[in-house]
């Protein structure tokens, strides 16, 4: 189905425009910001309504720009039910953190300026915001590798000058570590790009009659398999897996907390999407040869993250390793090659970007009020003070459990369900020690998180706060309680994610 307007070329480029015209005075940049919040959400609700409630198979937007004189193909905006809950996840999350940024950056940035930094002013944050929240929805939103590549490219610049100009710590060597290690995934994920788009003839994922096939012609055996590789390896350090992880936790925990509200869930979910998208519908073989070590891969990085994430004192630091472990999830459900477990990862992801954003934005809200406040073990007691960021942060824990009534209980009973469909039929032992691990594995996201929630929020009260800020109050519940509408709309995401799986697992049978 085509849209009569080019409506999503619009909500990714004219943010970008809204954010630069807003620099210019300070009297229209709180209108700029309201007006690209709601441009933010267009695209997550039109895909809710045209491919969750009228069943279109696809959304395309009416603009393209041709470049096949060039042999880039096309590039063009689309969505379907695979990257509908993605797309739905960063329209929510960037629409409401960008109001929640309006109060925190006005205080992050005068601590700045009193520190005696010279960074740019609300005009500046917002336009490197907006250009990195559009950029996150053209990479969902693309048809084609190199136009993938492009809006991540902007991504990378655009999080590392946010890092760099209004992170915390040693922002400008944790900035330039974040950009080395996301480089270096970007320029694996661009080489495979190049020799799979020389030998296909065409760098075109999606076209009009269905998923673009070419590579599968051409044979993805001997040094073919270089392209799936090379494009695999650049996804998962970009999802910062087990191995490749190291970055993350510097990056997210000392990233302005607006943007690590945006990194953790966001950004690094969009390369498993990728995976999903991409492994599949280009290179099925490969991607069926591999899905035993992303299994083990997944199942290592959910125990690994959830077990350093119970070490740390520091809630950014925490909320940054436990994203680590949710990546984990996302990797589960890619691993099966199942209808049942590739929707599942792509709710989960619609689940940890609500839930993880509530809770960086709670993390937010102690540092502004509370002198800084970061370290979980000065904290206790805060849900007397605090009430309305308790009941956030337990929904936010909530989705990442996949606890009812969350929209993370869909993500993780599909998940399952995929499990047990890719490895049915087993042996006894097979059989109860995939049941360990993956008991375990799901039993410790729940430790870590209620853990962390009754240190912070319940016994003696170990300090004072004030009130709670309005400004803060209202956009932290809202976007802890959209998963809550969510799980009811769960017939909207489920059945077209699982159709639009059923598409890609075609070239496997």
């Amino acid at each position: 189905m085509e849209l009569p307007l080019p409506l999503l070329w619009l909500s990714v480029l004219l943010p970008v425009l809204l954010a630069a015209l807003g620099s210019l005075s300070q009297g229209i940049l709180r209108f700029s910001v309201i007006l690209s919040a709601l441009l933010f959400l267009l695209p997550g609700l039109l895909g809710l309504y045209y491919v969750g409630y009228l069943d279109a198979q696809q959304l395309r937007d009416p603009f393209t720009i041709g470049l096949k004189e060039y042999s880039l193909g096309s590039f063009s905006l689309l969505l379907d039910g695979l990257s509908l809950p993605v797309t739905l996840g960063i329209s929510l999350v960037t629409a409401l953190v960008a109001l929640y940024s309006l109060k925190y950056m006005e205080h992050r940035i005068d601590e700045l300026r009193r520190e005696g930094k010279q960074v740019p002013g609300m005009g500046g944050y917002f336009v490197l915001y907006n250009a990195f929240s559009s950029s996150m929805l053209g990479m969902v939103l693309s048809s084609n590798l190199i136009q993938f590549f492009v809006f991540l490219e902007i991504s990378l610049l655009t999080s590392f000058a946010l890092i760099a100009y209004y992170g915390y710590g040693d922002r400008m060597r944790i900035a330039l570590m974040y950009f080395v290690w996301t480089h270096v995934g970007g320029a694996l994920f661009l080489a495979g790009t190049l020799f799979y788009g020389i030998n296909a003839g065409s760098f075109d994922v999606l076209l009009e009659t269905g998923y673009n096939r070419a590579f599968l012609e051409v044979g993805a055996e001997g040094i073919f398999a270089l392209a799936p590789l090379l494009i695999l390896l650049g996804l998962l350090v970009k999802m910062a897996v087990f191995g490749v992880h190291m970055w993350l936790p510097y990056a997210h925990a000392e990233a302005p907390t607006p943007i690590s509200a945006l990194l953790s869930p966001n950004l690094i979910g969009i390369a498993g999407y990728a995976i999903a998208r991409f492994g599949l519908s280009l290179f099925p073989s490969f991607m069926k040869g591999a899905a035993d070590f992303l299994f083990l891969l997944a199942l290592l990085t959910i125990v690994y993250g959830a077990f350093v994430a119970l070490k740390q004192n520091d809630f950014k630091r925490f909320l940054a390793y436990s994203s680590i472990s949710q990546m984990g999830y996302l990797l589960l459900g890619i691993s099966t090659l199942t209808a049942f477990g590739l929707a599942g990862a792509m709710l989960h992801y619609l689940s940890h970007a609500i839930g993880k954003a509530a809770l960086f934005m709670v993390a937010g809200v102690f540092i502004t009020e509370l002198r800084g406040l970061r370290d979980m073990n000065k904290m206790g007691g805060l849900a007397r003070v605090y009430p309305a960021m308790a009941a956030a942060s337990l929904l936010g824990f909530m989705h990442l459990v996949g606890m009812p009534p969350t929209v993370g209980m869909w993500g993780e009973l599909l998940i399952l369900l995929g499990v047990v469909q890719a490895f049915n039929p087993l042996t006894p032992w097979s059989l109860l020690a995939l049941s360990i691990a993956l008991v375990l594995s799901f039993l410790m996201t729940a430790v870590y998180s209620f853990y962390a929630m009754r240190k912070i929020f319940f016994g003696a009260p170990k300090m004072g706060g004030g009130e709670e800020m309005d400004s803060f109050k209202g956009s932290v519940l809202l976007i802890a309680a959209l998963g809550l509408l969510l799980f009811l709309l769960g017939g909207l995401l489920v059945p077209p994610a699982q159709g639009a799986v059923e598409l890609l697992l075609e070239a496997l049978r």
